[in-house]
């Protein structure tokens, strides 16, 4: 089972630099996509439902604005758009697919870097998740979480981690966040299972030459169950191509999506 994540920073933007035709050769079950920033009634191409997929969006009310989706080779069984907190959910953060005994959601974590306000929003909703993640523990399921959580959790995962620690994105209560996510919790970085390397980055600033010098930050994940640790076979980054300012996340499990 192939899985990919990717944050295209506009679905519309990506589709005209090429994401649609790299799709149709790397061959995914599923693929969770954030930051679409589009209303599905604008998305009337039939490159936005492609072919041998069940595609489903779940929108923005504010257009041009955040918005996830996910595509996938096999129906699901139920679909869960949103939380149920409204503030959440009129931004279209979260949507879960559930098969037999497999969930897999596409998420967008906000990002605090425009403002102090913005990150106090953040925080509110990592205060108000993690518990709720708790509870998805105690389901009889196994998760699949991709996304883009805007955390890069330790030094190895952000190129200037000196410079970047009084940054939305590497603050201390942020990685102390992702500790008790990947420690107590039990979650697992998918991504870490295979590759323990440096320089492994997901996002690059628009800035400076951030791209050409690997400047960058890895805060795409995806964030899996203990049990579907050991079915990680390969995970990997895309970026012979650019579609946004993120890397496609590809991830293989052996494991059979029904």
């Amino acid at each position: 089972m192939r899985v990919i994540s990717v944050n295209t920073n506009g679905i519309r933007a990506a589709a005209k630099k090429g994401f649609y035709e790299w799709l149709k050769k790397i061959n995914a079950d599923i693929v969770c996509i954030q930051e679409t920033k589009a209303q599905e009634d604008q998305l009337t191409h039939e490159q936005f439902k492609p072919d041998d997929y069940f595609c489903h969006y779940h929108d923005a009310v504010k257009k041009g604005y955040s918005g996830v989706a996910i595509y996938s080779k096999v129906k699901p069984k139920k679909i869960i758009e949103g939380l149920g907190w409204h503030d959440i959910d009129i931004e279209g953060r979260y949507l879960e697919f559930q098969y037999d005994k497999l969930s897999v959601i596409s998420l967008y974590m906000h990002s605090g870097s425009s403002s102090e306000e913005r990150q106090a929003v953040k925080f509110d909703f990592m205060d108000r998740f993690m518990p709720y993640l708790q509870s998805l523990r105690r389901k009889r399921r196994e998760f699949i979480i991709c996304g883009d959580w805007n955390i890069a959790h330790k030094k190895i995962d952000i190129k200037n981690w000196r410079s970047n620690q009084k940054n939305s994105g590497f603050l201390p209560e942020e990685r102390a966040w992702m500790d008790t996510l990947f420690g107590e919790m039990g979650y697992v970085d998918a991504f870490r299972v295979v590759n323990q390397q440096e320089h492994q980055y997901t996002w690059w600033s628009n800035r400076g030459q951030a791209w050409a010098n690997n400047t960058g930050w890895r805060i795409d994940y995806q964030v899996i169950t203990p049990k579907l640790a050991p079915l990680v076979s390969s995970a990997s980054i895309y970026k012979d191509e650019r579609f946004s300012d993120h890397a496609p996340l590809i991830i293989d499990y052996d494991y059979v999506l029904k």
